[in-house]
């Protein structure tokens, strides 16, 4: 370990001979051909779903009793900066992106060390674990040396959570910039030669066209920030050079022009959206993209981005973008402007969290539905709770009405991570005296105060 590991006795992935039994469930499958269940039930083996459907049994099988529960696939986040986990809410009224780098990237981010790396992607990965985020693609734009690179990964590997981790450049203050991209080759010889681990490795990086060779060169998807009214003049030339394509992911892609959209789907550029940063830090005009999107014909995945200001739960984040999209379609509506788009559904926002996720993470042959073959990959919702009973319709409870507290199980590659509501094998304390350790640090290097009712961000040290 490249720091001291917090104390999660996972132990390895369930073995091909584990048989376990999500019994009489309702099941919202996400696969059109399965189409979902009233009452079923999901049969695992080892890591994989092997059957869905009624009266499933098996001699030795292991039974979680989902009676009452909704079952659906585990939750995607496409764009997460896990690295800030320990800077939660420590700017809630950020107006703008340069006061989100100001309490990020220019101030606490320059003076990260290996550990708080670690800390900062354990927070986050275990948050994603208790909402039912079962896979994220990590955006972690700190990597300051092999040493932080080291320590984000292993802490995604400690949490158990399915993960691509993108290391990047930082924005701000020393780091090995000499070794970058080159680290990368290390990073892939020693955590990506497993086909089958959780973790698997990406690049973060805006557009260089040496940094994107290499990522090519050893087979790694390309992740971008992506501003559309500001970039929009380079996709024809990245076009015409042959550097866009399936293994680029593009996060916002906010104020892209009609051509842009055309250059991106032509290529099988994947993207992502973000119903809440976009709005919150004003990202060009604040109107996330998943309307352009879709009207060019693509299927967006979702993204939290960060939670330095907000939660990190995908829950928010469908029912702000269907909020938002329903606002914008019936304003045009209203106004007469032709044509209005049409009204976007429950099923296409848990589509975009599960199945749009797998394939902007590149993992859709793997995750994304309860399709037998696929990894167990699974989050069962308690409907008994007072504030979502009785549950009248599975989709709109589970987009509509659900929250983290009403999960009660997360599995991840058929290992339970979460049961009876609670994520299993944390140390709390071990985890706070790291967390309040790296907080305390960081807090001293950047001048900074703590303030719990501070209404905008004021460190002492800026750029």
């Amino acid at each position: 370990m490249s720091v001291e590991p917090i104390n999660l006795p996972l132990g390895a992935l369930p073995g091909a001979d584990r048989l376990l039994l999500l019994k009489g469930g309702m099941v919202i499958t996400m696969d059109d051909a399965l189409g979902n269940f009233a009452s079923a039930d999901v049969l695992i083996r080892g890591t994989q779903i092997i059957a869905v459907g009624s009266e499933l049994s098996a001699e030795g099988v292991e039974v979680v009793d989902a009676r009452g529960m909704i079952v659906i696939p585990g939750l995607v986040d496409t764009h997460r900066h896990a690295w800030e986990g320990q800077l939660r809410r420590i700017n809630p009224d950020s107006p703008t992106l340069e006061d989100y780098c100001n309490a990020t990237h220019f101030s606490f981010a320059k003076y990260y060390r290996p550990q708080d790396m670690y800390v900062g992607n354990m927070l986050t990965a275990l948050g994603c674990i208790n909402a039912g985020i079962t896979t994220i693609i990590d955006n972690s734009h700190n990597a300051r040396s092999g040493a932080h690179s080291d320590a984000a990964i292993e802490a995604l590997q400690d949490a158990g959570i399915r993960a691509v981790h993108a290391p990047g450049a930082p924005l701000s203050g020393e780091w090995e910039s000499t070794n970058w991209p080159g680290d990368l080759r290390r990073l892939k010889g020693k955590y990506a030669t497993e086909p089958n681990a959780l973790v698997s490795l990406a690049m973060m990086s805006q557009i260089d066209r040496e940094q994107w060779a290499v990522a090519r060169e050893l087979g790694l998807n390309i992740v971008t920030e992506f501003f559309g009214a500001g970039m929009a003049t380079e996709l024809d030339a990245l076009q015409e050079e042959g550097l866009l394509g399936p293994d680029n992911i593009f996060n916002h892609c906010t104020c892209l022009p009609d051509h842009g959209w055309s250059i991106l789907r032509h290529a099988g550029v994947k993207v992502n959206v973000c119903p809440r940063s976009d709005a919150h830090y004003g990202l060009e005009d604040g109107v996330f993209a998943w309307q352009k999107a879709v009207d060019h014909g693509m299927n967006p995945g979702l993204s939290v981005d960060n939670e330095s200001s907000y939660s990190g739960d995908m829950f928010t984040e469908m029912r702000v973008a269907f909020y938002l999209q329903r606002a914008a379609a019936h304003s045009a509506r209203f106004h007469g402007k032709q044509p209005a788009p049409d009204l976007l559904s429950a099923r296409q926002l848990l589509k975009a969290a599960t199945v749009d996720g797998a394939a902007c993470a590149g993992l859709e042959s793997k995750i994304g539905s309860l399709t037998p073959g696929k990894q167990a990959d699974i989050v069962l919702i308690r409907t008994d709770n007072l504030s979502i009973y009785p549950s009248n319709n599975a989709l709109g409870t589970v987009v509509h009405a659900a929250e983290r507290g009403d999960i009660d199980t997360v599995i991840i590659a058929g290992r339970i991570r979460k049961q009876g509501g609670v994520v299993l094998g944390v140390n709390r304390e071990q985890l706070e005296a790291a967390t309040e350790e790296s907080r305390a640090y960081l807090f001293d290097k950047a001048g900074y105060t703590a303030d719990p009712f501070a209404e905008s961000f004021s460190p002492l040290h800026t750029h």
